[in-house]
């Protein structure tokens, strides 16, 4: 055990006798570790409605083998002419491209992936495969449209991380200052917007994942460290029995979420998901907890600091995705099911103009 995380369970239990209200049996573990890979299988099905013209259907697929996901077959089925295997550019992001003519009155379209995916751990894991240096970090310290690096958010990064020393030292002052001054804001739709210059100028801090992943990848950016949102979905419970760290049922058609990475030299991508911390502490028991010492939220805070849950697959960690053959604007990211009918984007989040229903299930024996 590293000392960090020795100083983090030795003060768990005092912590429990001192506080009010804290229960012995409220104490939990959440120490996911690698080496055993599970197999799932993904179904996204999607229905357009009331179509206007003609119309056209993305579905994000697994994109991503490494370490700890390996993507596997991929296949559809439509009643469309035309559907294929689109690979988006920039990024390398994966989805099925779906077209149908003016004529079609009920476009539908229906895909399966297969994935393999396991815990990571990154401090028992060690070196990477990835921990040499690319030429393809560069793009991990640009901006994109919704994440500047410069101006509020290259501000903000040096007060936070500007007299730390070395990398992982801001890493953990980025991770430290991000979960204590955002929020989980369950009214926010669907993962949020990522709009992190907005975010520090309004002082409005509350948001989902797609907010404050995207700010810590931001600041993280900002301050000289390669770093990525990764985009996915969770597709089963977890193992420790959080239910906010889990798909609470196969039906998973609202459990996207995204994590993050950061790049740190001689060890490659390292996990971390500040993010889900905030979600334990907003949503995990019926009051909303303030501290990471709580013994509900302390594991988690330790734990995604360098690993997470494999009860989760990665779609991609594109930004700024322009859909192939489409008439609308590039998107912030790609987790969710797209559409366009008449030459018009569908809200991806309105259930009465997109009907969508993923599925998830373990394939045992695999």
């Amino acid at each position: 055990m590293d000392r960090r995380r020795f100083l983090t369970a030795a003060g768990i239990a005092p912590l429990a006798t001192q506080l009010p209200g804290i229960a012995f049996a409220q104490q939990r573990s959440f120490t996911p570790m690698p080496g055993k890979w599970r197999t799932f299988e993904i179904v996204t099905r999607v229905d357009i409605p009331n179509p206007r013209g003609e119309t056209q259907i993305w579905v994000p697929v697994p994109s991503i083998t490494n370490d700890w996901q390996v993507s596997l077959d991929t296949t559809w089925k439509t009643n469309a002419p035309q559907a294929n295997l689109a690979t988006e550019r920039e990024y390398g992001a994966r989805m099925v491209h779906a077209q149908f003519p003016s004529g079609e009155k009920s476009p539908w379209l229906e895909v399966t992936s297969q994935v393999r995916t396991q815990d990571r751990n990154d401090d028992v894991a060690g070196t990477s495969s990835d921990a040499r240096p690319s030429m393809g970090l560069k793009r991990y310290l640009q901006p994109t449209d919704l994440m500047p690096v410069d101006g509020i958010v290259a501000r903000t990064a040096q007060e936070i991380a500007g007299n730390k020393r070395n990398a992982e030292d801001k890493v953990r002052a980025l991770y430290d200052w991000t979960i204590a001054n955002t929020h989980r804001e369950p009214k926010v739709r669907g993962c949020g917007v990522g709009d992190i210059k907005a975010m520090l100028e309004t002082g409005n801090m509350g948001g989902k994942c797609g907010d404050i992943n995207a700010l810590f990848v931001g600041l993280s950016r900002a301050s000289g460290i390669p770093a990525r949102d990764i985009y996915g979905i969770r597709v089963a419970r977890s193992a420790f029995g959080y239910k906010e760290l889990g798909a609470g049922s196969p039906d998973i058609t609202r459990a996207q979420h995204c994590r993050a990475e950061v790049w740190l030299a001689g060890r490659g991508w390292v996990a971390m998901d500040p993010a889900d911390v905030g979600k334990v502490m907003r949503l995990e028991t019926d009051q909303w907890l303030k501290t990471t010492n709580h013994p509900v939220v302390a594991p988690v805070n330790t734990a995604l600091f360098g690993g997470w849950e494999g009860n989760w697959i990665a779609y991609n960690d594109a930004h700024d995705v322009a859909l192939p053959g489409s008439r609308g604007a590039k998107l912030g990211f790609f987790m969710y099911p797209q559409a366009e009918t008449g030459g018009e984007r569908i809200d991806s989040l309105d259930p009465d103009t997109f009907k969508y229903k993923i599925t998830a299930r373990e394939i045992t024996g695999a």
